[in-house]
């Protein structure tokens, strides 16, 4: 009988039992998930369909202090002193037996398959899993495959790298271990390391024994993970970790917590669910961030340890400055999620009183964008005006719209009044179905004409331009007066920053043009993962050329300030 008498466990001997406990007497802080996580399993030592047994962890844990050395600054080459949180989940992975399986296969069956682990950016997360890897490479089964997997190579490659950098920190002279193009090898076991991404041939066919998944927010699909999980359908003991952060975009990761989630309220009692642990740092509200920063600990485990107090009371500074800062900070720093996008000027932001008339700046130069959309919609263009030792940006618009949206598609459930506004002279119309986008050209040459408004320069979005440029060219200007700005992120990050800058700032005249307005309302902010942001529609029938144009013609001033600040007469 492999199972003969039960041990008794208390926090004296056992990493688990004493996290729960400190967290229970408010010694440490966590959130309300990890909580009933934690009450979960200390239920489950009385539970005869399990049985605990540490050898495994505490053999782990033992490599990990006395031999695995850290590889980040300012610990680099420091050992691996294991906190509590980490010593629980290690413990609970590799503690928790089955009872049943183990009695009728004669070997030892762990209980936990799939772990969880949902922590904020830089916890340590994949330094921990990196020192398990290594860990399983040296003393763990003979002919084991460990891969590093994320959704591209170069996520992959940060727990691949880590672990062979802390490969050579003890093994030097590849003596016993060695890495070439393919894989990292253990010499006497033949175990290796290697890595496994969406871009990886042939994912299929693969003999898995111990996994870690980098970032699983990123993954829209679950393609790599459920090829890894096949791939270890055979194995006694496989452990499949993914860790993470929150995201920003629906995906994998949200039916994994959705799952996740109903094993820690027990409303998951598969057999599924009784081999998946969930390990979430989790903020109970995002309120209480704002407001006690004691709470922090919840999503981030090692404040004070590894992450600095100081530095996320700088990040949520940022956070009520921009919006931008704001989702990046409550997603990657406290796992907040989310959802998609959010709207990007509160309404506070952009109405207030601030007026003008253009007969002031007649003789001015000015910079010039267009959001050039589909000829049967919406058309802006734009010119910024300043006044020299004047920090107010002046903001002169007109839309364009074909003469159809005035009766059949009219936009009026997304709260459109084209033909108010018209009658107003906020939009020109074309005649028939489609923008005669000359007319778009032809209103910087009536500036021109009328108030002797020059256009210095003018962006412009590469969609649907040709006829515009060609009719710029005919009217006066020349190719190096219009630069093409894409719509991306990567190019338009820095000008939605300041655009909001000065909104809030109150450093924007665009003169309440009610269009104006009703694209600002309907604008939203879509941050990535690299912190950078983009104006998008919260919902398709939404409006947001005005906004978008905005963004283009701050890239513009952006580019030029220097140059157009001189021509305005600016010291």
């Amino acid at each position: 009988m492999l199972i003969t008498k039960k041990k008794i466990w208390t926090p004296d001997n056992s990493f688990l039992l004493e996290y729960q406990e400190k967290i229970e007497s408010g010694d440490i802080i966590a959130g309300r998930e990890l909580r009933q996580e934690l009450k979960n399993l200390k239920e489950d030592f009385k539970n005869d369909e399990y049985f605990y047994d540490t050898e495994d962890a505490l053999l782990r844990m033992d490599f990990m202090q006395n031999c695995v050395r850290l590889t980040k600054s300012p610990f680099y080459n420091k050992p691996m002193m294991l906190m509590l949180w980490q010593k629980a989940l290690i413990e609970t992975v590799y503690s928790f037996k089955m009872a049943r399986e183990s009695e009728e296969e004669g070997k030892i069956i762990d209980r936990f398959k799939k772990i969880l682990l949902l922590i904020a950016r830089k916890n340590g997360k994949s330094e921990t899993c990196s020192g398990l890897g290594l860990t399983e490479l040296v003393i763990g089964n003979e002919g084991a495959d460990i891969v590093c997997s994320s959704n591209d190579d170069n996520q992959a490659r940060i727990t691949y790298e880590a672990i062979d950098t802390m490969r050579r920190l003890i093994d030097p002279r590849d003596k016993y271990t060695r890495k070439n193009q393919l894989c990292i090898r253990n010499k006497s076991t033949n175990s290796k390391v290697f890595k496994l991404s969406e871009r990886t041939e042939n994912k299929e066919g693969r003999n898995i024994d111990f996994a870690i998944v980098d970032e699983t927010h990123e993954m829209l699909t679950n393609e790599i993970a459920k090829s890894i999980e096949q791939s270890q359908s055979i194995k006694d003991n496989p452990k499949f970790f993914e860790i993470t952060t929150e995201g920003f975009k629906d995906g994998f990761l949200d039916e994994e917590l959705k799952m996740c989630r109903e094993i820690i309220n027990g409303e998951d009692d598969t057999e599924v669910g009784k081999r998946w642990l969930p390990w979430l740092y989790t903020q109970d509200s995002e309120s209480e961030i704002f407001t006690d920063s004691s709470t922090w600990a919840k999503s981030n485990p090692t404040i004070g340890i590894v992450k600095k107090a100081k530095y996320l009371e700088e990040q949520l500074d940022l956070a009520k400055k921009s919006k931008a800062d704001r989702i990046f900070v409550l997603c990657k720093d406290f796992n907040i999620k989310q959802n998609g996008s959010q709207a990007w000027l509160d309404e506070s932001d952009y109405k207030y009183k601030a007026t003008y008339n253009i007969e002031d700046f007649k003789g001015a130069v000015c910079l010039g964008a267009v959001d050039l959309s589909e000829t049967g919609d919406l058309t802006n263009a734009k010119i910024l005006l300043m006044k020299p030792n004047d920090n107010i940006k002046y903001i002169h618009s007109r839309y364009f719209i074909p003469e159809r949206k005035l009766t059949e598609d009219t936009d009026k459930q997304a709260g459109a009044k084209y033909k108010e506004w018209a009658e107003k002279g906020l939009i020109e119309i074309s005649e028939g179905n489609d923008n005669d986008l000359t007319k778009v050209a032809d209103w910087f040459y009536y500036l021109y004409k009328e108030y002797n408004i020059k256009l210095y320069k003018c962006g412009y979005d590469q969609r649907f331009a040709k006829e515009f440029l060609n009719r710029m060219e005919e009217i006066a200007w020349g190719k190096e007066d219009l630069e093409m700005i894409l719509q991306n992120a990567h190019t338009l990050n820095n000008s939605i920053r300041l655009c909001e800058n000065d909104f809030k700032k109150r450093l924007i005249n665009y003169n309440e043009n009610e269009i104006d307005r009703w694209c600002l309302k309907n604008a939203s902010l879509q941050l990535d993962n690299q912190q950078q942001c983009l104006i998008v529609k919260n919902r398709q029938d939404e409006k947001i050329d005005g906004a978008v144009t905005l963004a283009i013609l701050y890239e513009m001033y952006r580019r030029y300030r220097g140059q157009f600040m001189r021509k305005i007469g600016a010291n």
